[in-house]
């Protein structure tokens, strides 16, 4: 046995084939099919060691070497073979230290789907334990699936007695935390596995199990069925859901019962009955089914391996209801293609596009019927628009063809006439051609290309037609028995019905229903010994009997012949007939019914015979029977030539010629006879007479059909067709006339030919442009392989299904040499080292030959040319020497600090900076006599390079994204001599800034680091700028705030009920919490200076007023500038540029005694009136959009209002002379349609001691309590305002253990008593009726730690977007310390390389190319234009290409109106377009439209 790797975690890996021995605890064997985890402590303490593989590990990357971590080993070998597994790669500490980061990483494997009988991978662990005792027990172990608690942990449950156990804490690796999804336990830890199998993807399947799709390849279905049982049959299909559909889901209620059944792609049927609820397996799918007591429930996740058909079998009882969803895959779309090309060549034309069927899962195109199967996909209409506008060259010059011309009508579809119907009844189809069809101006009709028609539907080249039922057969009612006892027969009449219900035939005699059967009367016959048996019949039967020999007619439908009519010649030979009927005897009713000839079998009788009474001569010698009568004299004279009519005339009109007919009689019976029984006479002459002398209508006459135009595929066949006429039938001339003077319809000159699949074939487009014009180049062209399908359509197929070899896709070009050029080299050093100077440039005259190669020639080759320019100037740095004055900085002596959360805030150089974590810093140098671009910054002394998070800008300041405790420190602006500083802290951080490196090197000290002192005089001695001068004052002011706003600073919000903290933020208005306060440093040290012996007492007041005057003029706006004081002013715009709830201004101040005889005080503040005042005005303003409407209430009634208390228009109420009775709480409610707040006030009115409470919809009850006049006011919170004085107190928050990666933060919570100068802390047991405990830990900086990382830029072929400018692309993703791809989101704070630029290519050389405008196509009134031709073209080679390349810049116009002014006075007639006589020829000036523009040459029309 050998060790394969030994797992810093404590535990091993061991592998053995077929079984793994693991020592349990008990010391007992425990074998595991695959492999195991056991611990270390459970082997021996130095197990044999296998010598490490060095070839095995990578390459240390560049991360890698500025940490202490060896480079990554190979990845292990898959923990599972089938199903998804995980792989690990481990790296060592080459440090005694502790390494930073894990030494093992992960990876998914084998993400391919085991066989059937494979079985669980979870209960595979489970059964490994079946051999070793349990509590002295042997227990077959089943799994237990989706542990909420710990779904890593191998719990299995006993199937003999339902015990459940953990028999091991980890699963293996690889093994599916829950059933129905891919996250997977690693390491005893469910690990997050997407759809594409990377460890922490968040990429899910949608709807239709595309991977991170958007639902587009499928689409929903759903419907109900509600059963019939009164149609008396069994069963019913529910649905048909086809293959590969997911998410099913049906639901029935009611009685009957559902079951389903499969088909298989080769056509194998199954079918699967639901019996009880379970999961059921069919065809690979899983289907679960729960039967319930009033309802059954299937669903089936999916993808179906076949198509399922869903049925329900009928049970008694009422009608059932089934409703079902589900996802069904659309696996064909239509897709747009390019503009095929021109219908002309020149004198403008158009060209449309057209939508092909694209099969997604081949990647091919496919016949149009695929994408009509689903009804959301809507074929896209073809776009049109013009081309090849140029004049065509004509004999006499230019002619013209406008493509929006009157005269020159877009294609059209032509259909030909239906076809008979394929069948005479039940529903047949009927087909006809359909061909695209283009008008000249002429009025020729030429059948041309489907593609010109494709941008209106096409007419339907197939329909049912009769529509209506066959006729069938029709059985009546059943005789009555022939017989009263013992066994008979009975009989019915079966007619063949039709579908008007008459009686016809048509039927099928094979399927005829039998009219005769056996029957039985059950009354026994009863005879004597010496009898026979006797039938019982009816008289009319026995009638029957006794005429049979007279009348045919039987119980069987029989041929009755009538009797024979008398012979048609009295002498001679002739016909005699009788009628012969189909008929039957009805045995009950003793009727004779006529049937149709069909309902009888056998041979009808002949109903025609000859007859012969005697010889029309009477003279003797006739007679001798059975004597031949040639033999006589009077045989021979019996046939003779007859004339019998005419044949048709030779002409239908117009004179023709009829023949008379010759025939051979036989004189007796005047029939036919053979002509060789005439030959003894000779015959008559030949008769002819005139016919149809009328005059011939006008008729059309078609040419002979031209040969196929395409031997495969779909070809066409034209011929010529013209309405003509011919005067005479003598006359040799023959005129042409109009289409309208023959009769309809009018031959077809066209009809579609050689309409079967062609043989794949090559296509081979044009050649390409050559790559060089000159001096050797290559060209291409596309060689594709085709097939043209007798529908039109063009199917491009793979190369293979083509005959071999393929025709040449590179042919060589531009064999000839090049001419002399001009060819540079580059420019030379400028001429000197600082100030102006010169550049220069050599060119040479080369010759470009066949193999590419230049050659130096004499330079006269190139005199034709024009040489470059070989001097240039150049401009270096300014020299030493030079008058320029010295570059200065703008700095501004401020102190920030920042009292609310937003997102930038922007600072100049020069002051010192108090910010909130996460904060944006916009940190500005501004210069005189000095580029922007040339600022450099230093950080802590050291040059800033470009972290993730620190961005130098090209205008030259400094930003800092979302700062956080690691940048604190001194930041320097460098500009030449110059430099200034700025000191960066971070509200919360407890650590002091110390003196940078390079600063002790610069004063000589060489010592360690130490903090500095915050004495001013020894820093402005010592250092450049004091690091931690006003990190005292800062930490209470920042403390003060409270005082001031009535709350602690936003970015800890240690609101005493957590519940609150949402209300408090989102009602207290912000207008009066300033962002960032700005304080003059000289202002601060002057009264830091004063303030020498502390913050405590009466030196607590000037730093109250310098916090409220700094508050009035604090920052409030993210923008700040660069002159004078940077205040955030409030700007009222913000409030009401967007629809919010309505927010009350507080204006909170201290709570005291008034004295004043005219009073106002903002509400939610106590009022105590310790004597007479005139009035009290509580001043109530809110913000909002819609403005709110402001009421007030008093002890939670609605406030009446008289002369003395009144609600003024500004919304404050005002109450004259308070007295005792006006004593209570006030509120004030601000609404409108988005929300309601509230804010209240206590008054009260006394001489002695009193109690004043203020109650606020977010803080809770808040009593103000005055023992006596001396006393000063004191809070206290709670539910009845009791005077205790008890309330939970937080500090701030301590800095993050981590920047990232998940790290935490601490601070301490108390129970204080007593008011805020004198509180004390007491038990916490105390402050419950406060509410719930502050927490005193939380999370922070969670995000992994990551960075973006980018792949090099890709070709430079994009979209042009400019002149020589395209586009190209690189791929962006998030990447872990360790190398793997996680999700961007954890990468959001920092900033994310761009993906996309500009790059150069000569590609993109292109432009538009306009032609000159043609003549305009009236001389006046409003239907004159002219038009131009507009092309895309390169630049060096001037050649067209596709216009959309040309699209970054606005197309010209190709056409414009011209010649728009009145044609003169009404009465004037004339023409104003130059078509006229084409108008005039085509006889179109009836039409108004035309008449009107061609008056002068209709008029005489």
């Amino acid at each position: 046995m050998t060790w394969s790797c030994l797992w810093t975690t404590g535990l091993l890996l061991l592998t053995v084939n077929p079984k793994v021995a693991v020592w349990a605890g008990d010391r007992e064997a425990v074998f595991i099919r695959e492999y195991t985890l056991i611990r270390r402590d459970h082997l021996s303490e130095e197990p044999p060691q296998k010598p490490e593989d060095l070839s095995s590990r990578t390459v240390r990357s560049e991360e890698d070497r500025d940490t202490l971590w060896d480079a990554w080993g190979s990845w292990s070998e898959c923990s599972r073979t089938c199903g998804g597994g995980a792989s690990y790669s481990l790296r060592r500490c080459l440090s005694s230290k502790t390494c930073e980061g894990q030494n093992i990483k992960y990876r998914t494997c084998s993400n391919v789907d085991c066989s059937p009988d494979a079985g669980d991978f979870r209960a595979q662990q489970c059964s490994a334990h079946a051999d070793v005792r349990y509590q002295g027990q042997l227990h077959d172990w089943l799994p237990v699936y989706n542990d909420p608690d710990d779904p890593c942990s191998l719990k299995c449950k006993a199937n003999d007695s339902g015990l459940v156990v953990e028999l091991a804490p980890k699963v293996l690796d690889g093994t599916r935390c829950y059933t129905e999804s891919l996250d997977m336990c690693i390491s005893g830890v469910c690990q997050i596995v997407g759809c594409d199998h990377e460890l922490g993807s968040s990429v899910k399947e949608d709807n239709c199990g595309i991977c991170s799709g958007d639902g587009s390849s499928c689409r929903l279905v759903r419907g109900h069925y509600k059963s019939q049982h009164a149609t008396g049959k069994a069963e019913d299909t529910v649905v048909v859901i086809p293959f590969k559909s997911r998410h099913v889901r049906l639901v029935l209620k009611g009685p009957d019962h559902l079951y389903v059944e499969s088909k298989t792609l080769q056509g194998v049927r199954t079918e699967l009955m639901l019996d009880q609820s379970g999961q059921y397996h069919l065809e690979n799918t899983t289907l679960d089914y729960q039967k319930l007591s009033d309802k059954e429930v299937l669903r089936v996740t999916g993808p179906l391996g076949a198509d399922f058909t869903i049925k329900v079998q009928f049970a008694r009882g009422a009608d059932s209801v089934v409703q079902y969803i589900y996802y069904q895959p659309i696996i064909h779309r239509w897709r747009e293609t390019d503009f095929f090309p021109c219908s002309v060549t020149c004198g403008g034309g158009y060209q449309l596009t057209s939508a092909e069927c694209f099969d997604l899962r081949t990647g091919r195109v496919v016949v149009d019927q695929y994408c009509h199967y689903y009804p959301e996909n809507v074929k896209p209409k073809p776009k049109l628009q013009e081309c090849n506008m140029e004049p065509c060259l004509d004999s006499d010059g230019y002619k013209e063809i406008m493509p929006y011309d009157h005269y020159h009508p877009l294609p059209r579809w032509e259909s030909s006439p239906w076809t008979t119907c394929s069948s005479s009844c039940g529903g047949g189809i009927q087909s006809r051609s359909v061909t695209c069809v283009e008008e000249d101006m002429q009025g020729n009709i030429t059948p041309t290309d489907e593609w010109k028609c494709h941008y209106s539907p096409k007419t339907a080249i197939l329909q049912p037609c009769n529509t209506f039922d066959c006729p069938t057969w029709l059985a009546q009612e059943w005789s009555p028995c022939t017989v009263t006892c013992g066994q008979g027969l009975r009989y019915r009449v079966v007619l063949c019905i039709d579908h008007r219900g008459l009686h016809a035939g048509g039927c099928s005699p094979t399927t005829k229903p039998h009219i005769k059967e056996e029957c039985l009367v059950t009354v026994p016959c009863y005879k004597s010994i010496d009898t026979l048996p006797v039938e019982a019949k009816p008289v009319w039967h026995k009638q029957a009997i006794e005429l049979e020999e007279e009348v045919t007619v039987t119980e069987e439908p029989t041929f009755v012949p009538g009797s024979w009519q008398l012979c048609s010649r009295t002498c001679g030979v002739g016909t005699q007939r009788r009628t012969v009927t189909c008929q039957v005897l009805l045995s009950f009713s003793q009727a004779v019914v006529d049937l149709p000839d069909d309902d009888c079998e056998g041979n009808r009788p002949v109903a025609v015979q000859p007859c012969y009474n005697k010889p029309c001569s009477g003279g003797p010698g006739h007679g001798g029977e059975g004597k031949d009568e040639e033999t006589t004299p009077q045989g021979r004279d019996l046939h003779d030539w007859e004339y019998e009519g005419f044949t048709e005339c030779s002409e239908s009109c117009g004179g023709g010629v009829q023949e008379a007919v010759v025939v051979c009689l036989n004189k007796q019976t005047r029939g036919p006879a053979d002509q060789s029984r005439c030959q003894s006479s000779p015959p008559p002459p030949q008769l002819l007479q005139h016919c149809n002398s009328q005059p011939c209508p006008p008729r059309w006459k078609t040419g002979e059909w031209s040969s196929c135009s395409a031997t495969c595929g779909v070809g066409l066949m034209t011929r010529t067709v013209a309405c003509t006429h011919r005067p005479s039938r003598d006359s040799n001339y023959t005129a042409v006339l109009k289409d309208e003077d023959c009769l309809n319809p009018k031959p077809n000159p066209f009809q579609a030919c050689n309409r079967f699949d062609c043989p794949p074939m090559w296509d081979a487009r044009d050649w390409g442009e050559c790559s060089q014009t000159c001096g050797g180049g290559v060209q291409r062209r596309r060689v594709s392989c085709k097939q043209s399908l007798a529908d039109g359509s063009i199917l491009e197929l793979p190369d293979s299904f083509c005959p071999s070899p393929s025709p040449a896709n590179l042919s060589l070009c531009g064999r000839q040499d090049c001419p002399p050029q001009w060819v540079t080299t580059d420019w030379s050093q400028c001429s000197v080292s600082c100030g102006n100077g010169i550049q220069t440039l050599q060119a040479v005259c080369k010759k470009q030959g066949e193999s590419g190669q230049y050659r130096t020639i004499n330079p006269r080759n190139c005199s034709m040319m024009a040489r470059p320019i070989r001097i240039r100037q150049c401009s270096l740095k300014l020299c030493q020497n030079s008058l320029k004055p010295n570059p200065t900085i703008l700095t501004q002596r401020k102190v920030y600090i920042q009292w609310r959360k937003v997102k930038k805030v922007q600072l100049v150089i020069g002051g010192y900076a108090y910010l909130l974590p996460w904060t944006t810093v916009i940190l500005r140098c501004p210069t005189q006599h000095f580029r922007k671009g040339h600022v450099q910054w230093l950080k802590d002394g050291k040059p800033l390079v470009n972290l993730p998070h620190f961005f130098i800008k090209s205008q030259g300041y400094l930003k800092i994204q979302h700062a956080h405790i690691s940048d604190t420190g001194i930041y320097t602006c460098t500009i030449g001599q110059a430099r200034e500083h700025f000191v960066l802290q971070i509200v919360g951080n407890k650590q002091k800034l110390t003196v940078p490196d390079s600063w002790l090197l610069e004063s000589g000290r060489q010592k360690a680091k130490r903090p500095v002192t915050t004495s001013t005089k020894e820093s402005s001695m010592e250092l450049p700028i004091s690091l931690n001068k006003y990190d005292d004052i800062v930490e209470h002011l920042l403390k003060l705030k409270g005082s001031i706003h009535n709350e602690k600073y936003l970015a800890d919000k240690p609101y005493s009920r957590e519940k609150d903290r949402v209300t408090l933020e989102d009602e207290v208005t912000k207008s009066s919490i300033p962002v960032v306060l700005v304080i003059d440093s000289h202002k601060l040290d002057e009264l830091m200076h004063n303030l020498s012996e502390g913050f405590r007492g009466p030196q607590e007041e000037p730093l109250l007023k310098l916090l409220s005057e700094s508050t009035n003029h604090s920052l409030d706006s993210a923008e700040a500038s660069t002159q004078g004081l940077l205040l955030y002013k409030l700007n009222l715009k913000t409030h009401t540029s967007r629809a919010r709830k309505p927010v009350i201004i507080q204006r909170p101040k201290k709570i005291g005694t008034v004295s004043q005889s005219e009073i106002v005080v903002d509400v939610g503040v106590p009022v105590l009136l310790q004597k007479p005042v005139a009035s009290l005005e509580l001043k109530c303003e809110a913000l909002g959009d819609p403005w709110p409407t402001l009421t007030w209430t008093k002890n939670e009634k609605v406030l009446r209002y008289d002369g003395r208390v009144g609600q003024l228009p500004s919304g404050s109420l005002k109450i004259q002379a308070p007295g005792k009775g006006d004593e209570g709480l006030y509120t004030c409610t601000a609404k409108n349609d988005l929300g309601s707040t509230s804010i209240y006030s206590w008054l009260l009115i006394t001489n002695n001691e009193v109690q004043s409470c203020v109650y606020s919809n977010s803080t809770g009850h808040t009593c103000s309590e005055r023992m006596n006049s001396s006393r000063s006011a004191e809070l206290c919170r709670g539910q009845a305002c009791p005077l205790s004085l008890i309330r939970w107190q937080v500090d701030a928050w301590s800095p993050c253990s981590a920047t990232c990666g998940s790290g935490s933060q601490a601070r301490r919570v108390r129970c204080m008593r007593g008011p805020e100068s004198s509180s004390r802390e007491v038990e916490s047991r105390q402050c419950q009726r406060e509410g719930r405990k502050p927490s005193n830990t939380r999370l922070c900086n969670v995000l992994p730690c990551a960075r973006w990382t980018t792949t090099s830029w890709g070709p430079c072929h994009g979209r042009c977007v400019g002149p020589s400018l395209a586009t190209h692309h690189r791929h962006v993703y998030c990447q872990d310390t360790n190398g793997t791809k996680v999700p961007s989101k954890v990468c959001h704070g920092l900033k994310r390389p761009s993906s996309l630029r500009n790059c150069s290519t000569d590609v993109c050389a292109l432009h538009w190319h306009v032609g000159p405008w043609t003549q305009c196509t009236a001389t006046c009134g409003q239907h004159g234009f002219q038009s131009r031709q507009v092309t895309c073209k390169h630049h060096r080679t001037n050649k067209t290409t596709r216009e959309h390349q040309c699209m970054w810049r606005p197309r010209p116009p190709s056409w414009q109106r011209c010649n728009i002014f009145p044609c003169g006075r009404a009465a004037e007639c004339r023409d104003s377009t130059r078509y006229c006589e084409k108008v005039r020829q085509l006889q179109l000036c009836p039409l108004p439209r035309f008449k009107s523009r061609c008056c002068f040459s209709c008029k005489n029309t």
